[in-house]
Order: C-alpha cells, then sequence, then structure tokens
C-alpha cells in the first residue's frame, strides 16, 4: 500500500492524461454524432420535405417548354388562286456567350446569312449576359443549308435553328396594296393582314421536351397546347383582272407620265370589289423600309375632287324633282355665268342645249343652272344617300371618307361649285359606288372586298326611271359628240362620265397646271354589269383631259373585264351576227 501510494505520488500527470482522452473522445463522438444527425437532418428536408423544389429544380436544367409553329391562313381570290401563304423556314439561334469562341465561324456565318460581320460580332459581345439569341429569323432555305454546313465545319454544339413560318405573296406589287404584309412575328401591318389579322393569326402550341447540355432536343414529354392555325380569307378580287387592271394603269401612268393613280372595278350585281389597282406600287415581298407613300391604297386612302364626274346625280336630283327631262332646253349662252361675285366658265360657248346634251358636252353653266332651280338640301340629300362623305364599309385600313360639308354652310358660289365637282372630295372608290347606284337601277348595294355568297339587298335611293335616263344621257359622252370617245367597246354600249379637276394647291387655292383626270362609268350601258373608276393625278405630256387620258385605260380594262367574265356584246349590230351565226349552226 505503501509502495502504491509511493509509485501514485511519483507520477501526479497521470490522471490528468487519462481525463483528456475521455474528454476528447466524448468532444470527437458529440461532434460526429453532431455531423450524422445534421447529414440526416439534410437528407430529410431534400427527400422529404423539399423533394418537389428540387426536383423541379432538376427538371428546369433540362426540361424546356418549346412552341410548336402555326401556320396563319391564306389569303386567296374568289377563284382560291392563293396571294398571301405561309412557308415554314427556319430561324438561327445561338448561345453568345459560347459562339464568340468561333471568330471565324461568325464571319462565315455573316456571309451565309446576308448579314455584316462587323454587326454580327458587335451583337454577340453585346449579349454576353445571355444564354439565348436570334441570330436571324426566316431565313431562305439556300441559307439554312449553309448555316447547317458551318455548324458541322466548326462543330459549334450551340449554335442551332428552328421552325417558323414565313410571309410569301405570289402576286408581289400587282396585289400589294390590297393584301398589305406582316412583321417578322407575323401580324398583320398594312392591308387585309392588318384588317382581318383576328380572322388570319395563328396561335403557337406548346409542348414539353427533353433537352441535353449542348441545348439539342433529346424527346418530346407532353403536348401541353395544340397549335390553332389560322383561318383563310377569300376574297372577291379576281387575279386575272386585277393583273389587266395593274398593266394597263402602269401603261397609262407611264405614257402620260403622270404621278400616281388608280383603278376601281366593282360588280354590280354583287357589289364586289374584282380590281383594285394604285401606280406607283411596292413589293410586299421586298423591303419595307423605302418610300412609304408607294404603300398606300390610293383608291381608298386619297382624296379626289371629282369634277364633272359629278354631274350625272345633279341630273338626277333635277328629274327626280321633275325640273327637267332629258329634252328639256337650257340656254348655257354666252358661256358664263354669274354667281354672286363669281363667275362659272364653260370651255366653250354651246349656246342652247338639252338637259341630256348638258351632260353629253360637259356643260358647267348648264348643270349650275339645273342646280339652281333646286333647293340645297335636294342636292346635299342625294350626295349624302349615294354615299359621298361616308366610309364605304369595306374594313380597309386608313380608309378615307372624304370632304362633304352641310348644305347650310354652303356659300351660294360654293353651291354651284357641288354641281360640278369642286368643294367636296371623295375617294376613287366612293366615286365607284355612287356610279353603281346608276348602274343598279337606282339602288345602293353594300360593296365588298371578301367574296359574298348570297347577293345582299340594297337601299332604293334613286327611281329606277331616273336611273336609267341618266345612263342613256352618260351613253352619248361616249360617242363622236361626247367628250370621251376613246371609251368606246366594240360590241358593247358604254355609258360615263368625264372628270378633269384642278388639283388644290391649299387655302381654297389651285396650282397652275396641276390636273387629275377621272373617267367613270360602266357597261354594257343597257344593263351594267361592272363600273369602273380610272384616275390619274397630275398628268404630263401635253394631255391632263378626262377623256384623253383616262378614258383609254377604262376601255381596255373595262373590254377585259367583259370577255373574262363572258359577258355577251349587246351592240345591236353584233348580236344581229351572233344570231346569225348560231342559226348558220
Amino acid at each position: 500500500m505503501n509502495v502504491d501510494l509511493a509509485r501514485r505520488k511519483s507520477q501526479p500527470g497521470r490522471e490528468g492524461k487519462r481525463f483528456d482522452f475521455r474528454a476528447r473522445s466524448l468532444v470527437l463522438l458529440g461532434v460526429l454524432g453532431a455531423l450524422l444527425v445534421a447529414v440526416v437532418a439534410s437528407a430529410f428536408q431534400r427527400q422529404v420535405l423539399e423533394r418537389e423544389f428540387l426536383r423541379e429544380e432538376g427538371e428546369a436544367r433540362y426540361l424546356r417548354d418549346w412552341e410548336i409553329p402555326a401556320r396563319r391562313g391564306m389569303i386567296l381570290d374568289r377563284n382560291g388562286e392563293p396571294l398571301a401563304v405561309s412557308s415554314p423556314v427556319a430561324s438561327v439561334w445561338t448561345d453568345p456567350r459560347k459562339l464568340k469562341d468561333y471568330p471565324e465561324a461568325m464571319n462565315d456565318l455573316a456571309q451565309a446569312m446576308g448579314l455584316v460581320a462587323k454587326d454580327l460580332h458587335q451583337r454577340v459581345a453585346e449579349r454576353q449576359n445571355k444564354g439565348f439569341i436570334y441570330l436571324k429569323r426566316r431565313i431562305e432555305p439556300d441559307q439554312a443549308q449553309e448555316v447547317a454546313q458551318i455548324k458541322d465545319k466548326y462543330r459549334i454544339h450551340d449554335l442551332g435553328m428552328e421552325t417558323e413560318y414565313k410571309r410569301f405573296y405570289p402576286g408581289g406589287e400587282i396585289f400589294g396594296h390590297i393584301i398589305g404584309f406582316t412583321d417578322v412575328d407575323d401580324k398583320g401591318i398594312e392591308g387585309m393582314e392588318l384588317a382581318f389579322n383576328g380572322w388570319l393569326g395563328a396561335e403557337p402550341g406548346l409542348r414539353r421536351v427533353i433537352k441535353d447540355g449542348r441545348q439539342q432536343l433529346v424527346a418530346e414529354v407532353e403536348r401541353l397546347r395544340p397549335p390553332r392555325h389560322g383561318k383563310d380569307l377569300e376574297l372577291s378580287i379576281d387575279r386575272r383582272l386585277q393583273y389587266l387592271a395593274y398593266r394597263e394603269l402602269m401603261r397609262t401612268v407611264r405614257e402620260h407620265k403622270a404621278k400616281s393613280a388608280s383603278a376601281v372595278v366593282l360588280d354590280v350585281r354583287t357589289g364586289e370589289i374584282l380590281a383594285m389597282v394604285n401606280q406607283p406600287a411596292y413589293n410586299p415581298n421586298g423591303d419595307k423600309d423605302g418610300d412609304q407613300s408607294t404603300r398606300r391604297n390610293r383608291a381608298v386612302t386619297d382624296v379626289m375632287e371629282p369634277g364633272s364626274t359629278i354631274k350625272p346625280f345633279v341630273v338626277a336630283a333635277a328629274l327626280e324633282q321633275g325640273l327637267v327631262t332629258p329634252t328639256t332646253p337650257i340656254d348655257t349662252s354666252p358661256g358664263t355665268l354669274a354667281v354672286g361675285s363669281n363667275t362659272v366658265k364653260d370651255i366653250h360657248n354651246y349656246g342652247r342645249l338639252d338637259t341630256t346634251s348638258v351632260i353629253t358636252k360637259s356643260s358647267n353653266v348648264g348643270v349650275v343652272k339645273m342646280a339652281l332651280r333646286m333647293k340645297r338640301e335636294t342636292l346635299w340629300n342625294l350626295y349624302d344617300r349615294v354615299g359621298f362623305g361616308k366610309p364605304t364599309g369595306v374594313q380597309f385600313p386608313g380608309e378615307e371618307t372624304g370632304r362633304f360639308r352641310h348644305y347650310k354652310r354652303w356659300s351660294d358660289f360654293e353651291y354651284a361649285t357641288q354641281a360640278f365637282g369642286y368643294g367636296l372630295s371623295v375617294t376613287p372608290l366612293q366615286l365607284a359606288r355612287a356610279y353603281s347606284v346608276l348602274a343598279a337601277d337606282g339602288v345602293l348595294k353594300p360593296i365588298s372586298l371578301l367574296k359574298v355568297s348570297q347577293v345582299p339587298a340594297g337601299e332604293q335611293v334613286l327611281s329606277t326611271k331616273t336611273a336609267r335616263e341618266v345612263r342613256a344621257m352618260m351613253e352619248t359622252v361616249v360617242s363622236p359628240k361626247g367628250t370621251a370617245k376613246q371609251a368606246v367597246i366594240e360590241g358593247y354600249s358604254v355609258a360615263g362620265k368625264t372628270g378633269t379637276a384642278k388639283k388644290s394647291a391649299g387655302r381654297g387655292g389651285y396650282a397652275a397646271g396641276r390636273y387629275q383626270a377621272v373617267f367613270a362609268g360602266m357597261a354594257p350601258a343597257k344593263d351594267p354589269r361592272f363600273v369602273l373608276v380610272v384616275m390619274v393625278d397630275e398628268p404630263g405630256g401635253g394631255k391632263y383631259y378626262g377623256g384623253l387620258v383616262a378614258a383609254p385605260a377604262f376601255a381596255r380594262i373595262m373590254q377585259g373585264a367583259l370577255r373574262l367574265f363572258n359577258v355577251p356584246p349587246d351592240h345591236p349590230e353584233v348580236k344581229m351576227l351572233m344570231a346569225s351565226a348560231d342559226a348558220a349552226r
């Protein structure tokens, strides 16, 4: 006992070391236990509490929602010929963070896609904080093939192409003013593309896909939403007649060195617009950043003073009131007429005329004398009923309604000028609609740029007797005695009226030497099938009268329309020859 006690006394640190070892062991076990608890808790949290969140985060690394392209509806002519179609094309995308490592490839890509290499390098450099950009949308098929070859050549994994639809216009500039065009996102910008964007527009579908780390498609997981394709739109336009009218109008503008021109053909029976053309034109397939004035559908958006083409309606109002008959004498001597402090003039002193001859010779004095016999309200009411100063209802973007002041605001001379086509403004389409009243025996029918399946009911705004009498008077205009000898169409009777109006220079004045030449007419005159208005703006080369500039174009376009639609000749001699030929068979 004494020895053991002595030994323990001689080793005083042994008990302390044993205590330290136990303490360290306990601490180590405590730490390991805590780590174990932390690992278990973390696993529990991830496997149980955060399972859905982590699953979504994981899927986000390889699951993507991709759009399924949808096709915009086609625009067709009345015979089903395509005027606007959407074709599948490729759009090129990339990860700019990765593409910057391929400077030579970027040069080749720029050349393949028709881009400036410097601009492409700059775009990629400016978007280094993004993981996705389009290099170019809707490229041509041959460009897509070159891009695919460049991708394989440089082994660029973060460069790809996806399918989109691009709008094409087979008729080019001939239909550009009617059809309009779409933007890069396939939304209508002008014309019928804009007016019926909701009808034509498509809604892309949506699908969930698996993509690998290189953003390549591995598999489709599910389809979330099917694509909704746009609906087709069938226009009233006849493709053949549109081509013919465009050709003849372009010929007229070149021949007379005109600033611009418009032509509109209406089907009298249905109110359908069969052709609507303008010059200058633009190609909706090409660059849209040029002169925007060429994109205007002038037949709908530009107004003119109708000049003498308004005179048949003054005569119609006088006939309706019983103030004149087709043979009522009217003295136009000495070729001038004082109205207040102003004077109405004819280009010649026509002397004593009858009502029909006032139209034949286009006498300003004669028609003003007729207007002065009736109340201002009477003339205003007729102009209003045939549609002047009102939208035509064709739903075309940017349509002008024209200028047509209320009769209570007319001065004495303004009332006189209303009778020969000054002081009010109309579009070529409005004028064509008004002439369709005379052609349809006094009935105003709705007009349409869409093909109609059923002939719409109209409103009787003139008596049948008056409309037919005015048509007979207008036949004399297209005769050796009239102002539109060049509007004659062999085998057919033609009724129409010339107009030659000075152009406004603003603030109530008119520009010297600047005119608009107009011819409005119908055929066959006895039972009209078509109404046609031709307006030529600022013709040069020495000719500016409607009968010399617009009437020849009218004859060529109307003759084509009559033949395309197989309208039989109504001239007595031709009808007799046809009857003899049928009998001989």
